[in-house]
Parts: structure tokens; sequence; C-alpha cells
């Protein structure tokens, strides 16, 4: 494994982190018991930066988590989030960034986690109604209070970036980022160069779109993905000619789609760590090789006009989740 410095740190984590998410929610069956050689697996080939959030399997997935953690607990820098609610729908509709709201959420998460500290501690979004100052304002208090080491923002503006880092340093901003998603590439990675924030990419493989191996089909009934429009029929003409000829190009470099995928995302900057979610072993082995893949100038070149051939690949999201995404 490779590793990038943590911020404006000297805390050094892995170049390829691992998003826990996918092991007990939203994607597919859960499989505890694979899910856990998958987290031992982790410590085995030295990733050492782990992501969950409370509303994951409402609270399931850090419990999960603890399993492996509690254990190693200094083999690993932790992540977790807080915010979301589920609405009767069982839907992540509503958010809660309220200073009281975090208190309660915070406790709970030590609690599930059966730790004492969180490395890096993320509002899941921002809230429209509270000003963002207010929120990290709260949560800076926890760093005082040693319950938290370093505070992060999820999904959050470049604006919104700044006025939080005025109130305390930002460490960490998690956006989706990927081949098909580069709406942070405008400001975000910018901003987050400039303030020395990592940049922290969820859903690198565009939830498995790009890796080839997914067929949209196949997809079962509450897999998140069936409500996102990338992966409705429409788009699956161009989606399918996309994901084929770029396996392809990382075929001609013996390397497979999703580790050219991650590589193509590390190579967009040395503050880029990308943390794509498993819940099997085989691929995290494949997805933590990507770091050893050098993605040339030609390379980057043969993606982009790869991508300009295929531009119907669909919006990540619907209205409904839009709307919680913070916008300028």
């Amino acid at each position: 494994m490779k590793y990038r410095k943590f911020g404006n740190t000297a805390i050094e984590l892995s170049a390829i982190g691992l998003g826990c998410m996918s092991m007990n929610h939203a994607y597919g069956e859960p499989d505890d018991a694979e899910s856990v050689l998958t987290l031992e697996k982790a410590l085995d080939l030295g990733i050492n930066f782990w992501d969950t959030a409370d509303i994951y399997a409402n609270g399931a997935n850090e419990e999960l988590v603890a399993k492996v953690l509690k254990p190693n607990r200094q083999k690993i820098f932790l992540a977790t989030k807080f915010g979301f609610q589920l609405n009767q729908g069982s839907s992540l509709t509503q958010f809660d960034g309220s200073p009281a709201y975090m208190k309660k959420a915070v406790e709970a998460s030590l609690k599930r986690l059966q730790t004492d500290v969180i490395d890096l501690y993320y509002a899941h979004r921002i809230d429209p109604n509270i000003p963002v100052e207010e929120t990290v304002g709260a949560m800076a208090e926890l760093v005082k209070e040693g319950k938290v080491r370093y505070i992060g923002l999820s999904e959050a503006s470049a604006s919104s970036v700044r006025r939080a880092h005025s109130v305390h340093p930002i460490s960490a901003l998690q956006s989706e980022y990927s081949l098909l998603t580069r709406g942070v590439e405008e400001q975000i990675l910018p901003v987050c160069k400039e303030l020395n924030i990592s940049f922290i990419p969820f859903s690198p493989l565009a939830r498995g779109l790009v890796t080839n191996t997914l067929d949209i089909t196949t997809l079962k009934d509450g897999d998140f993905r069936k409500s996102l429009p990338r992966f409705q029929e429409q788009h699956a003409k161009n989606n399918k000619g996309l994901t084929q000829e770029f396996a392809e190009l990382a075929a001609a470099k013996n390397a497979t789609a999703a580790q050219l995928a991650l590589a193509w995302v590390l190579a967009q900057g040395d503050n880029i760590i990308p943390i794509p979610g498993t819940k099997r072993r085989k691929y995290l082995t494949e997805n933590a090789a990507a770091v050893n893949i050098d993605v040339t100038a030609d390379d980057l070149e043969k993606i982009e006009s790869l991508l300009k051939k295929y531009p119907d690949t669909g919006e990540r999201y619907g209205a409904a989740n839009n709307k919680l995404v913070d916008k300028d």
C-alpha cells in the first residue's frame, strides 16, 4: 500500500481507503461474516482509513465495523458522519445539522463503535436551515472535549467550505467523484488544494458502473441504485459501450476496469484519497492494487476521448437526493 498525508497533518493514510456502507446498507444482501473478514483483510493490506456513518443500516454499520475496530483501534483511522435521519419510508431525505442533534448523534456513534474518540467526524450534508458556522462551531467543541480529532464536511459547496474553515480547520471534504461524476473539478478540488484539505471521493467506481461487471437488470428491489437516473434503461446502451471500451483500455495496462478507474482518481491530485466500498475480500484486494498503476498523459487523453464518445451517462442523483447537495 502507498500512503498520502491527511490534510495539514503528518498522519499517513492509505491512498485507497475503505468505504463500509455497502457491507449492510443500500446495495445487495448483507454478509456480516464476509464483511468482518474483509475488514480484517484491509488491515493485512495496509488500508488504515475506514469510512462509515451513523445512518448506514440505521447504526448497524458502525456496530459491524466495531467488531474489528475495537481490537485494532490504534491501527485504524476511522471516519463517521452524522445528520441524516430516516423518514417513514426509510429514505434519507431528512437532515439535521443542529448542535443539539449532533451532540446526541456523536454519543450514539461512540457507543456503537466502542471507542472513546472518532478520528474524523463529518457533517454528512450542509443543513440549509442552519448556518454552517453554527454546525462547525459545535463540532469544534467536540474536538476540545476530545471526542473527535478532526472535522470534515460532505457534499459541501466551495463557499460553505470556506465559511466553515474560517470557524475551525476543515481537514477533509467528502464528495462523489469518479470518471462519470466530475462536478467537483471546477471549484471544489481547487479550494481543497488551496486550504490543505484532503479530498475524499466516495463512489469512485460510479457505484460499480465503471467496473464493467455490473448488470443493471439484475439489481434487486431495495438496491439504492435502482432509483438513480444513471442506472435506468435509457442510459444502458451508452454506459455499456463506455464501460466495455474502458475495460479494454485497462486490459492493455494489465489492469481491471476498477483498478484503472481508481488510478485515474488518484492521478487527479496527491491530496485525493478515494474510498471505494466493498463487502468482499476479492474486490478489496483488487482495489488496493490500483495504487501501483501508473496513469500516463497518453492514458488520460484516451480516457477523455472515450468519455466524449459516450456522453449520455445519466445524472448521478434524482431530484430528492439533489435537494440535499449543497450548492453555491
